[in-house]
């Protein structure tokens, strides 16, 4: 599953508690995340799903709902 992945991922690179990342989990607001630690996520997504994700469409991804759906249509 697309969203146990990400989770894991942002788990590791942010070293949080995993109940923290939801769904609903704003990258900013609720788990504290800036630009740098945005960039190494999306690094460790690409790597771990085989993906590449442009820097125009990082932008535009505030939460984990919104990664997840686009690692999603990326895969399809």
């Amino acid at each position: 599953m697309v969203f146990e992945k990400v989770k894991n991922v942002i788990v590791e690179q942010l070293g949080i508690d995993a109940v923290e990342v939801t769904m609903e989990a704003n990258f900013a607001d609720d788990l504290g995340v800036d630009s740098l630690e945005i960039f190494e996520i999306v690094m460790s997504l690409e790597e771990a799903f085989e993906i590449e994700i442009p820097n125009e469409d990082i932008e535009n991804i505030k939460d984990v709902k919104g990664i997840v759906a686009y690692i999603e249509a990326k895969l399809k």
